[in-house]
């Protein structure tokens, strides 16, 4: 049972060598950890190496081993100093406050992260004197160094080389720039870029969102509101479930009311404990207060083989409660899906025509050339600098191969990385501002935003949306759903347009959902998977259908805990987190139709894969915090021509049979 499992989690599409197994198995009884534990705690280290987690060999599953066993060891040496440590006691002369943290500072980890050893780097530089008497009143004369104390001069890039164990390494040294290490419907012939850019622009971009309704009031939830969002939401997909199985009003029923006659039970998916992860052992149905008075029910799934849920997931189950103590889950029902996005004949027609790029671009009688559609994801720096080198690549490479829309999710200037969250860093020796009104929204004028104006410049036409994160330092709206950024200030070109996170758009006919928040990472962390089979046996297919059978972009409640999520580089190393405005979380849900592309930008291995019509593209971020990153380039042929008195209705888009997708290194 173990060993299937395993070879389930780690290695689903080859079977996993004996070696690998063997060692893998050690590491659970050793540790006493279950398959499901080993393979989060795999995926944790796989994102922490910056390596590959489906590359599964017996040399890396030895250093997890040994990480294991590391941090173990840590955990138990910090208990044991905790016990013995004696109470400092304060001495005549010197031993003030720097003394005592010199004192404990032995390796010189505190240097410039606490006020009692201040770090020399400026802040905010500029050409002009009064930058310079700022730069003198934020720094602190350093004393002579003593053996305890860091090397003089020690900034914070060596700070973080220091903490992270490793140094960050070059971006021009980065392996193996312009790999396609993903692809998707290989068999579409990749074009060649225009000898020139297209005189007119070849997109039209139409808004399916309104974005209106994302600039309510961050931070002012009533616990009336949010528990009638969570109600609603439930009754809600009560509706559709009666009407996809034709059912009558009497085959409802409360889950958690004592009787023998089988019902159909309505509800969301929750655990028995606000601590820890749910598991088999804790789940329990949350009804809402118009079919179950709101109670929770626990779950028994002894007559299910295969299943899979998720904190906050909406089910629909039939059983019976006999003993009034647990609810026994006899099958679980069908959510049907979204109709899929489509157009008339005419519509499609006038889109096709469009990729022309105007009336003597082409020949009228051959077809039209390809869109071409680049997708990245924050950040765009790794953790030691503020050069934006990935950015300012990808921009090269949408400038040289003209394309027609670039794409970009959050976070731009990331809260979490760590030189933005302490200020110790400079400005281009050409920014002009005033030091004392200085903001973030100058630090992104003149380190983000030039790039993107290159980019404006070299190819006029091009279409750049810009998608927020609730981890942008220069957003006022700090929760999700998130409005967009104010334009004011920021410096960009004309062609690039703010939106909301999330976000449906359509770029011609292709109806593009984009929403920043890591969904499939918090799921993944947090869901409970019984026996999988089928689709649900591929991790990342069964994530995103999640998605799109919940009709929401971000449908795990409640989130995942900060202290689980990947550590960041700040002094803290908490991430920010979800940050979930629950009394507006219907703002999050899919609007009518399933989009044809979804674009869900996560921590997990970047991928392009086709689920129920949909095409999802995580293209990684384009910068991990070590190390470059990927980038995701669609090459989306035109729709088929009808017939021009064609009166067929609505015709499907089927954009994930036109579209090739390639997952690229920067």
């Amino acid at each position: 049972m173990a060993n299937d499992e395993l070879q389930s989690r780690f290695s689903p599409n080859r079977p996993l060598e004996p070696d690998v197994a063997a060692e893998l198995q050690s590491i659970m009884r050793l540790h006493d950890l279950s398959p499901e534990d080993l393979y989060l705690k795999w995926d944790s280290y796989c994102l922490q190496m910056e390596t590959d987690a489906h590359d599964v060999t017996l040399s890396s599953v030895r250093r997890l081993k040994q990480t294991i066993q590391d941090s173990l060891e840590k955990d138990n040496s910090r208990k044991a100093q905790v016990k013995t440590a004696a109470t400092p006691r304060p001495s005549a002369g010197a031993r003030g406050a720097g003394a005592a943290a010199a004192a404990t500072d032995v390796f010189g980890m505190l240097d410039g992260l606490v006020p009692s050893t201040p770090a020399t780097g400026a802040r905010l530089k500029s050409g002009g004197a009064s930058a310079s008497g700022l730069k003198r009143k934020l720094e602190t004369p350093r004393s002579a160094a003593g053996p305890g104390s860091s090397p003089a001069g020690r900034g914070m890039s060596d700070q973080l080389k220091t903490m992270n164990g490793t140094p960050a390494a070059s971006f021009r040294d980065r392996a193996n720039p312009g790999e396609v290490v993903e692809l998707l419907n290989g068999h579409l012939d990749p074009v060649d870029p225009p000898i020139a850019p297209f005189p007119e622009s070849r997109i039209r971009l139409k808004a399916s969102s309104d974005q209106s309704k994302m600039a309510y009031k961050p931070l002012a939830m009533k616990l009336s509101e949010a528990s009638e969002i969570l109600d609603d939401r439930i009754d809600e997909f009560l509706s559709v479930v009666q009407e996809y199985h034709s059912l009558e009003d009497s085959a409802f029923g409360s889950a958690a009311s004592q009787s023998t006659t089988p019902v159909v039970a309505v509800g969301r998916i929750a655990s028995d404990s606000m601590e820890g992860r749910l598991n088999a052992a804790s789940l329990v149905l949350e009804t809402s207060r118009r079919t179950g008075m709101g109670l929770r029910i626990p779950l028994n799934m002894d007559k299910i083989a295969s299943w899979s849920f998720f904190p906050g997931q909406i089910v629909a189950l039939k059983g019976s409660n006999a003993s009034g103590k647990a609810f026994v889950v006899e099958e679980i029902l069908e959510i049907p899906l979204l109709p899929s996005a489509a157009s008339t004949p005419a519509n499609l027609e006038a889109h096709r025509e469009r990729l022309r790029g105007g009336p003597d671009a082409m020949d009228s009688d051959s077809d039209p050339a390809p869109l071409n559609i680049l997708y990245a994801a924050g950040p765009y720096t790794a953790d030691d600098n503020l050069d934006f080198e990935p950015l300012h690549a990808l921009c090269s490479q949408a400038a040289d191969t003209y394309a027609d829309a670039m794409v970009l999710t959050g976070p731009f200037i990331d809260v979490d990385h760590p030189l933005i969250a302490t200020g110790d860093f400079d400005l281009p020796e050409e920014a002009t501002y005033d030091p004392d009104s200085a903001t973030m929204t100058t630090v992104f004028k003149y380190l983000f935003s030039p790039a993107l104006n290159r980019l404006a410049t070299s190819n006029p036409n091009i279409t750049i949306i810009l998608v927020p994160s609730t981890r942008d330092v220069v957003d006022k709206h700090v929760s999700w759903p998130q409005d967009m950024v104010a334009r004011k200030d920021l410096g960009l070109p004309k062609a690039a347009r703010l939106v909301s996170n999330p976000m449906a758009f359509q770029m011609n006919e292709v109806l593009t959902a984009v929403s920043s928040q890591d969904a499939l990472f918090e799921i993944r962390g947090e869901e409970v998977v019984q026996n999988p089979k089928g689709a649900a046996a591929d991790a990342m297919g069964r994530l995103c259908r999640y998605l799109i059978e919940q009709r929401h972009y971000f449908p795990l409640f409640p989130p995942m805990d900060r202290k689980r999520l990947p550590k960041t580089g700040t002094e803290e190393g908490v991430a920010t987190g979800a940050v979930l405005d629950v009394s507006y979380l219907k703002l999050g849900e899919m609007v009518s139709v399933r989009p044809d592309v979804m674009l869900t930008p996560s921590l997990l291995p970047p991928f392009a894969k086709v689920y129920d019509s949909v095409l999802a593209i995580n293209p990684g971020p384009l910068s991990k915090r070590r190390g470059a990153g990927t980038y995701a380039r669609m090459t989306l042929y035109p729709p088929a021509s009808l017939a021009p008195n064609d009166d067929s209705g609505m015709v499907s888009h089927k954009v994930f049979e036109r579209a090739r997708v390639e997952i690229v290194r920067i």
